[in-house]
């Protein structure tokens, strides 16, 4: 599963947290009430763990471009320094879409 189906998972169930929760409450029924911020915190921390993974991932990547960058300049390989620049960009651009 993609870290954005987990993101998308979990704003799904904090959005039926919120909807249980505020039921409950309109209904005076504690116990639904409860479940719903159950769910709701649930789904928060879902989200939290996929934008977690997310900024490890684009981290790791960062770092493997910026060595193939280096490396590539140091044997005077333009195309290798150029893609190692490219992959380090890319992760971190997915290490900001993850904070």
């Amino acid at each position: 599963m993609s870290i954005e189906s987990k993101r998308g998972e979990g704003a799904a169930e904090e959005l039926g947290g919120t909807i249980k929760k505020v039921a409950g409450k309109v209904l005076g029924n504690e116990q639904m009430e409860a479940e719903g911020r159950a769910k709701e915190a649930a789904g928060e921390a879902k989200q939290e763990a996929a934008k977690a993974v997310g900024r490890t991932e684009g981290k790791i990547q960062e770092v493997v471009g910026a060595v193939k960058n280096r490396i590539g300049q140091v044997i005077d390989n333009e195309q290798m320094a150029a893609e190692g620049k490219v992959k380090e960009i890319k992760g971190e651009a997915k290490q900001k879409a993850n904070e």
